[in-house]
């Protein structure tokens, strides 16, 4: 991918169903993210923007609950894939096919933003980000998902050998295979940059907390029913919840930039 281009998945959109969305894994995640995103499921209906929809199945599950949903997204084929199932729900919808940052421009405010799995694909991620946020109304709520640059750091010492060069030379970005993010972000820099924008944490969840860093041979011996159970048990716990392959960050923008910059004490940890 060119460092100045965001990445289209026009042509790993078959890749992503078999490896990401059809997976024990795409499961949890989505499981982990309706338990964060809970207090949506009840009255009043709501304006909600997903920013980078991908193949709609948060925004389709949030429809179900009367709100008014907006989707976009780079890729045109994921773009159609969301179309269609909300065609088979019989959920209506507003589809843009554009990348989220160029859109935003062009919308007004929502009551919720979700911007899932998708900073990282982007070819200015940090300026992308506090554009959609600004789309957040005050009062209202930003839903991040995104890849944790701990875990690749973590994952990639733990399997040594020539991975430790690039580590420690800070060369690893954009090194991997086409389903590798390259440019993952650590919580603490999100979270102090939305923190400047008026926003503060409300549930901070990490996703795949031990189940990235086992081998497969543990995988396999393991049962994974048991497992998550351990991931769900452990994913909000701040020694684990920064280790997650992603990690989800609600947040609720207060427009107040006065605090100190610590998660509120109601926040999910």
């Amino acid at each position: 991918m060119s460092a100045k281009q965001d990445r289209n998945f026009d042509d790993l959109i078959d890749r992503f169903e078999t490896r990401i969305y059809d997976t024990v894994k795409g499961s949890w995640r989505l499981d982990l993210l309706q338990q964060d995103l809970h207090q949506f499921t009840l009255p009043p209906s709501l304006k909600i923007w997903d920013a980078g929809c991908g193949q709609g199945q948060i925004a389709l599950w949030l429809a179900g609950f009367g709100h008014q949903l907006t989707l976009c997204d780079l890729s045109s084929r994921m773009l159609d894939k969301a179309r269609e199932k909300f065609a088979r729900a019989g959920r209506e919808a507003k589809f843009h096919h554009q990348s989220a940052q160029s859109l935003a421009i062009q919308l007004d405010e929502f009551d919720l933003v979700l911007c899932h799995a998708v900073i990282e694909w982007l070819a200015d991620p940090l300026t992308s980000i506090r554009a959609i946020a600004e789309k957040v109304r005050p009062g209202g709520y930003l839903s991040l998902l995104f890849y944790n640059r701990n875990a690749m750091v973590y994952g990639n010492v733990l399997r040594g050998g020539w991975r430790l060069k690039p580590i420690l030379e800070d060369s690893y970005l954009g090194q991997g295979h086409k389903l590798t993010p390259p440019n993952p972000q650590y919580p603490h820099e999100l979270i102090s940059i939305m923190h400047a924008q008026g926003f503060q944490v409300k549930a901070h969840t990490g996703i795949r907390v031990f189940h990235d860093y086992m081998s497969k041979q543990a995988r396999e011996n393991s049962d994974m029913s048991e497992l998550f159970e351990l991931e769900k048990r452990y994913c909000r716990l701040p020694a684990y919840r920064d280790m997650g392959r992603y990690v989800h960050l609600l947040l609720h923008r207060t427009d107040d930039s006065s605090s100190d910059g610590q998660e509120t004490p109601g926040s999910i940890c």
